[in-house]
């Protein structure tokens, strides 16, 4: 990983090396130490302590509803001040809230915990980083959002054996203590960003020296918004409940397990073609690729309780997926202002935090009552939509190779 092709780390608008490598490494940890917390340790919270399953896994959804409260206001900050104060503050918040967790006896301090975790998984995850690298590289960012989600999704395979170590070891509250330590080693990580600020030209004005409206960008938030928002609903959902599904279509409880961790060989292998092959690309372009994976997953999803189609539908939702992530931060450069992208991108994603927090309820709601081939052909009704988002977004906004070097 590196700066982009023929770029320069000391002219304005390149991302430099260390940068890149910090803001990847930086991912990779505090993806593993928060998202993916709740799921290696949520039962053994529950089991401890006498709480319900549904009581534990709250406080994660709480968590995705502070995201969404917080996000204009964090997306702001890092375009008026920057990826690196804020990111660092995510860090200590990070910290924070998992110590809170850790000390927690009671519902309502193990929610405060989760609250605080909330607002720091805003201020450090993808959405910070990707808007901290629009600040330093703006229209040119998006080779480096790829490169850095290639660590950033090794995070749940990296530290759920991490975790499970650690609770074996220490029980699920010194592991949290641990988590809360490497949360703080993130700190160096985050005060390497660059505080380099891209030189935009002047927008462009009226006679009357108001802003010239730029065409079809209402049409293009609507569709990015509809677009990330179904997405995320889709892989909150997967996340809680793929194991499950591909378990109540027929397979065995080891088969389902270790064929779910194709989700990610796929991501990160689809990731990694991106960043060797996708450099000219159009992001309108690549989010359509990515949208085509996803019906086709969800189809043979449906026929689960068979080994091969179990195998295609994990491995292209996870590659579609992995995708989808890099085009969540790439086509605001060329959809919006890459000026305001912090603040507007910050709005655009606020539904999307909220219906992720209700996905995995959503669709245990539709297991329990219809049964799981159900909740997969909501799915693909969900894919279908996703779809033609990114076929209008295709045709009314690609404009061939992308312009970024």
């Amino acid at each position: 990983m590196g700066t982009e092709a023929g770029a320069r780390p000391d002219l304005p608008g390149a991302v430099s090396r260390r940068t890149v490598w910090c803001l990847g490494l930086s991912q990779l940890v505090c993806w593993g130490i928060t998202f993916y917390m709740i799921a290696l340790f949520g039962e053994l919270i529950a089991a401890d302590m006498g709480w319900s399953r549904s009581a534990v896994f709250g406080g994660f959804s709480a968590a995705l509803v502070v995201m969404g409260a917080t996000s204009p206001l964090i997306g702001r900050l890092i375009d008026e001040r920057g990826g690196r104060p804020v990111m660092v503050a995510g860090s200590c918040l990070s910290a924070l809230g998992c110590v809170v967790i850790a000390s927690a006896h009671d519902l309502a301090v193990y929610y405060a915990g989760w609250l605080c975790l909330g607002l720091a998984m805003r201020m450090c995850l993808y959405e910070a980083a990707f808007a901290a690298l629009a600040r330093i590289a703006g229209p040119a960012a998006k080779r480096p959002i790829s490169q850095i989600t290639l660590l950033g999704g090794l995070a749940s395979t990296a530290f759920w054996p991490i975790g499970h170590a650690l609770a074996e070891a220490f029980g699920w509250r010194g592991a949290l203590l641990c988590y809360a330590v490497i949360a703080l080693m993130t700190i160096p990580l985050h005060l390497a960003i660059q505080p380099d600020r891209f030189a935009h030209p002047p927008a462009p004005k009226t006679a009357d020296g108001q802003p010239v409206a730029v065409p079809g960008r209402f049409l293009a938030g609507l569709l990015y918004v509809t677009s990330v928002t179904l997405v995320n609903f889709l892989a909150s959902g997967m996340s809680a409940h793929m194991i499950g599904l591909l378990g109540g279509l027929g397979l065995a409880a080891g088969a389902a397990v270790w064929i779910s961790t194709l989700r990610g060989i796929g991501q990160s292998s689809a990731r990694l073609c991106d960043v060797l092959f996708g450099g000219r690309l159009h992001p309108t372009a690549l989010n359509l690729i990515a949208t085509g994976a996803l019906p086709i997953c969800f189809v043979a999803g449906l026929f689960g309780g068979l080994v091969p189609a179990a195998i295609a539908f994990a491995f292209l939702y996870g590659a579609g997926n992995g995708l989808l992530t890099i085009t969540r931060g790439t086509l605001p450069l060329v959809l919006f202002d890459p000026r305001t992208y912090g603040a507007l991108v910050g709005r655009l994603l606020v539904p999307s935090f909220f219906l992720s927090a209700a996905a995995p309820l959503v669709y245990a709601v539709v297991i329990e009552r219809f049964g799981d081939a159900a909740a997969l052909a909501m799915s693909l009704g969900i894919a279908l939509v996703i779809v033609a988002a990114g076929i209008v977004l295709y045709a009314r906004f690609g404009r061939g190779p992308s312009s970024a070097p």
